[in-house]
């Protein structure tokens, strides 16, 4: 009788959980519904997407042409092993490195894009915003300084995900568990640090930092995740990402204007303003 009630007594927090991830999908629904009602905003959140492309699309060509090598020189304590033991802990061994390049390097993709196409991206969130009621208080953002912050964000961003990236390479070589439960961890990790990265513009147009946006976003998980989930799922789509990245800027920044209406007011000492 108690798991019966401790079950029912859980059912309230699945369904929330459940309701914040389905909200969160919807919201790139929305983003996408934004962009396709002004192509021009498609196109000029394309053009900086279409540079990063290229250059994602020869990391993975250079990875393919040197992915056995790499996987021999991670793996030098199986040279000695049965060849069939041997075979099977470097394809293990191989799927991680392609997962953990996979994640840094859509990661790198997303920064180096926000960088490259500051204002375009600015422009999207400015009329996204615009259409919710203005930011009466936002701050006029130049490229470089949008540039700087994006980098110094991207690379703290990039360096949490090769920390991630470390004991899921090594997780990956559990049988079964590390073709099952890691990819999915590792989808739902470089997802949450994605939709980081694609909520930046309108907290830095607010004066917010990092730290206040990792916090508002992790309030609001399931949410974060329902929109963060699928995005990073369609940029691993060859050259989705002209359209997704657009959609997604537009999608991230309705999250982004949702959550800061929820996030309190604070003192410049941290303490909360009544």
């Amino acid at each position: 009788m108690p798991t019966v009630t401790a079950g029912t007594a859980m059912l309230p927090a699945v369904i929330r959980v459940l309701r914040d991830f389905s909200s969160g999908v919807g919201l790139l629904g929305r983003g996408f519904g934004l962009v396709f009602r002004t192509p021009r905003l498609l196109l000029i959140g394309a053009i900086p997407a279409l540079i990063t492309t290229a250059l994602l699309i020869g990391g993975v060509v250079a990875l393919g042409v040197w992915i056995e090598d790499l996987v021999a020189w991670a793996t030098p304590f199986a040279d000695d092993w049965n060849e069939t033991v041997r075979t099977v802990a470097r394809f293990a061994a191989g799927a991680s490195l392609v997962t953990a390049f996979v994640a840094i390097g859509l990661l790198l993709f997303t920064a180096i894009t926000l960088i490259v196409g500051g204002p375009f991206y600015e422009h999207i969130a400015e009329h996204v915003e615009d259409e919710m009621g203005g930011v009466p208080e936002a701050e006029q953002v130049t490229w470089w300084r949008s540039a700087v912050v994006g980098a110094r964000d991207g690379a703290l961003l990039i360096c949490i995900a090769v920390l991630c990236a470390v004991p899921l390479f090594l997780a990956g070589f559990v049988p079964v568990v590390g073709q099952t439960v890691v990819p999915v961890l590792a989808v739902c990790v470089n997802a949450a640090l994605l939709g980081v990265e694609l909520t930046g513009i309108p907290f830095t147009r607010r004066g917010k930092s990092l730290a206040v946006r990792r916090r508002a976003l992790s309030r609001r998980r399931a949410l974060t995740l329902g929109f963060a989930v699928p995005t990073y799922l369609l940029c691993l789509v060859p050259l989705a990402a002209l359209v997704v990245m657009p959609a997604a800027m537009a999608g991230g920044t309705v999250l982004a204007h949702q959550l800061l209406a929820q996030t309190p007011a604070v003192r410049p000492d941290g303490a909360p303003v009544r």
